[in-house]
């Protein structure tokens, strides 16, 4: 990965993993596939996790609540 961090994929990883190399053909494909990605100084990031999400895989993002709130 570009920045060494595990589960973050910056401009370059995304480039690559895309095929596109310029930033509005990335962003558009994020875009396209559900991908929430961040607009940072250098070019798009996003992570692994989001990737994750936008697939189907991992934790569901809301809250639930048991009877006892009512």
């Amino acid at each position: 990965m570009g920045n060494g961090t595990a589960s973050v994929l910056d401009f370059e990883d995304l480039q690559r993993i895309t095929g596109y190399q310029r930033r509005s053909d990335v962003e558009r494909t994020l875009i396209e596939q559900g991908i929430r990605m961040f607009r940072g100084r250098t070019g798009p990031w996003t992570t692994i996790d989001l990737i994750n999400l936008a697939g189907g895989v991992g934790p569901v993002l809301s809250e639930r609540y048991d009877a006892d709130i009512l």
